[in-house]
């Protein structure tokens, strides 16, 4: 019987072993996606205690909680850290099997020196001893933790009124030898039908220096931000997306549309469709013409309980997997672009795992010579990230593309502490490749199949975003 996250945590051969302490473990992270604060990273932020660091936005284990009856006082509201701590922890034994429950503790192995398993009865330990270390140790705070786990690269998610202050002072600040870039999130600009978009046009109208009261004017207002974007090192974009869907919009409709929704009119499901449209295509080619990749993420529905959502608002827990058709519109929206020779490269996710085939041979589609991989499934995502969702995305991967283009893994994640979700990923591919061999059907080049993980791990997202 194997030790709980002993030395060979998801390793399931010798092969796989030597793959990953050989070529997987020493590789830098590149951070492709996250959703950490840059202003924190500035100012090498020291968490108050493990609560903080822990618990704070991380709806991966509000969800758990909730679904063990915890009170929401204990999840978001105003229950001291130490109470949250002890409501988390008491509900761990029950989410055996639960990825939550193996990155916790693989964040308290390596970060904490800790190996207590955590519950209830362990509670008072852990939080005393790790408490004790993110006072006192300097690998601790904000800044050690990202040497201590060897990012080489964050990519943060940013909006495009955003002043990029923090990434600013950040590439001037030559002690601090990881690279923070901003990455395009305009999905505010993009979805007119939500409430606030007047608001949040004046603010992007304000940011660009630019006035807005055209759908012409918006254009020019996204490229002076984008302009900005890139000399401030941005070289990705991402688009949370329901899911895309093409409906043909004429330069008058979307002039009608626009200055409606500015003036506080009401705009169809249609309308919005066909205006989050035509701002992909046009936001591509820009794309395409500073070498920029394009990040696609769809199939989430979103805030799906109301009563919860009115209490507590966004991005606390409540989406879920949709029922997805987005392939179609994406297919629409890649030949565009191409017939336009205007293809950026492109990484597409889908929150619906079944949709890993589709994406796959979509992308095998709309290739280009001299480029590897130009339009690409990304990692398994959010509620995929666990062992059995990352398996089936390479399998699916590995069955249609070379995986030796894929980029790896990503953290997508609010938490500091997250970056053991490569290690996870990298034990998980040495084992998916090392199976190949040990079931006869690879051979047992373990130079080559080194190599490949390197790239993967690694080399591929340096080359691929051009970090």
């Amino acid at each position: 019987m194997k030790a709980f996250i002993g030395d060979d945590f998801l390793l399931d051969s010798d092969l796989a072993r030597k793959l990953y302490e050989k070529h997987a473990a020493s590789q830098p992270i590149v951070d492709f996606h996250c959703h950490i604060d840059p202003q924190q990273i500035y100012e090498d932020y020291r968490f108050k205690d493990i609560a903080e660091a822990w618990l704070g936005g991380d709806h991966y284990k509000w969800r758990l909680m909730r679904a063990c009856g915890v009170p929401e006082r204990m999840i978001t509201g105003d229950a001291s850290g130490w109470e949250k701590f002890l409501a988390f922890a008491t509900i761990m034994p029950d989410c055996v099997g639960n990825p939550v429950h193996q990155w916790a503790h693989l964040e308290l192995k390596r970060y904490f020196d800790c190996d207590l398993v955590l519950s209830a009865a362990t509670a008072k330990e852990i939080w005393e001893q790790c408490n004790q270390k993110l006072q006192a140790d300097p690998d601790l705070s904000v800044r050690g933790i990202i040497r201590r786990s060897n990012v080489s690269v964050i990519v943060t998610t940013d909006d495009p009124a955003d002043n990029l202050e923090w990434h600013h002072l950040l590439a001037q600040d030559d002690s601090f030898r990881t690279a923070v870039h901003p990455a395009w999130r305009p999905d505010k600009a993009m979805n007119l039908d939500k409430p606030g978009y007047k608001a949040y046009i004046d603010r992007l109208a304000g940011s660009a220096d630019y006035p807005v009261r055209h759908y012409q004017d918006l254009l020019t207002a996204l490229q002076r931000r984008l302009d900005a974007f890139d000399n401030s090192g941005c070289r990705a974009s991402d688009h949370g997306i329901g899911s895309v869907r093409k409906v043909s919009l004429t330069s008058d409709q979307l002039e009608d549309v626009f200055t409606r929704a500015l003036q506080g009119g009401t705009v169809s499901q249609e309308e919005a469709a066909g205006f989050r449209y035509a701002l992909l295509g046009f936001l591509g080619k820009e794309y395409a013409r500073r070498g920029w990749v394009m990040e696609i993420h769809y199939g989430a529905l979103r805030n799906g309980s109301t009563v919860n959502f009115q209490k507590l608002g966004p991005d606390t827990g409540y989406d879920s997997i949709a029922p997805t058709a987005g392939i179609s519109g994406i297919a629409e929206l890649l030949d565009e672009l191409q017939l336009s020779a205007s293809l950026p490269k492109t990484l597409i996710f889908s929150l619906n795992p079944n949709d890993n085939m589709a994406i796959n041979t979509l992308a095998g589609s709309f290739q280009a010579e001299g480029v590897r991989g130009l339009v690409q499934q990304g990692a398994a995502w959010w509620f995929n990230d666990s062992k059995s969702g990352i398996l089936d995305q390479l399998t699916a991967y590995c069955n249609t593309s070379p995986i030796g283009n894929f980029l790896g893994m990503l953290t997508d994640s609010r938490s500091f502490l997250s970056y053991t979700r490569h290690e996870y990923f990298r034990r998980l591919f040495c084992s998916f490749l090392a199976a190949y061999v040990e079931r006869g059907e690879a051979p047992r080049d373990e130079a080559q199949l080194g190599r490949l993980v390197e790239n993967v791990c690694c080399h591929n997202a340096e080359d691929f975003f051009g970090y």
